[in-house]
Parts: structure tokens; C-alpha cells; sequence
């Protein structure tokens, strides 16, 4: 009896850590959606529209951003960080090598870039 209280114990905080978890990924997410619709913050939505996302604005010098939930993270990270490692022809801003976006930022930014397919 006293080991399946125990294993019920367990279980019942697991859920609640998952929980938490997922919660906690929907604020990065929501703050890097923030971080991409603001105009002095990221205001990547002044160059990119976001393939199934209604975007006030989306602006058409950069391609439309689609497939980025099977993106390695890293991969996001490089091209916000600076783009020109991948791209030296690039006319996206370095946004973390020049300092406009923290590392949390960047982040955040990628977890909302993950949502999109």
C-alpha cells in the first residue's frame, strides 16, 4: 500500500514539473512573439511574414518564414544572432552580434519561431 501512495506521489508531481514546464513555454513563446511583432524590440515582422499567421504588416524583404518548427534550434539561434555566418550576403540584422537582442531574448524568439509550420 505504502509504495503505491509512494508511486502516486511521484506520479502526481511529475505532472505537476510537465506542467510547469509547459507553462513556462508558453510565456517564451508569447514573449518572443512580442519580441517579433514589436517595433523596438525584434520587429522582424517589418521584413518577414509568417506563413499561417494573420500579422498586422508583414513586410516582403525577407522570405516568409515557414517550416521553422523543424529547424534545429541552433540553426535559429546562428541565423538571429548573425546572419551573415551563413548568409555574408545576409541583409538581416546581427541581432545578438550587434547587441539589440539578449541571449534570453533570442530565445524567446526562437521559441516563437518554433511554432511555426
Amino acid at each position: 500500500m505504502n509504495v503505491i501512495k509512494k508511486l502516486l506521489a511521484v506520479s502526481a508531481i511529475s505532472g505537476l514539473v510537465v506542467v510547469s514546464g509547459f507553462a513556462s513555454d508558453d510565456e517564451l513563446v508569447k514573449k518572443g512573439e512580442k519580441i517579433f511583432n514589436t517595433n523596438t524590440q525584434g520587429n522582424c515582422l517589418a521584413c518577414h511574414a509568417v506563413n499561417g499567421k494573420a500579422i498586422d504588416g508583414p513586410g516582403s524583404m525577407g522570405p516568409i518564414l515557414q517550416s521553422l518548427s523543424a529547424w534545429p534550434d541552433e540553426a535559429l539561434y546562428a541565423k538571429i544572432y548573425d546572419p551573415n555566418t551563413t548568409n555574408p550576403i545576409s541583409t538581416m540584422p546581427a541581432f545578438g552580434k550587434n547587441g539589440w537582442l539578449s541571449d534570453d531574448e533570442i530565445k524567446a524568439v526562437i521559441a516563437y519561431l518554433k511554432t511555426i509550420n
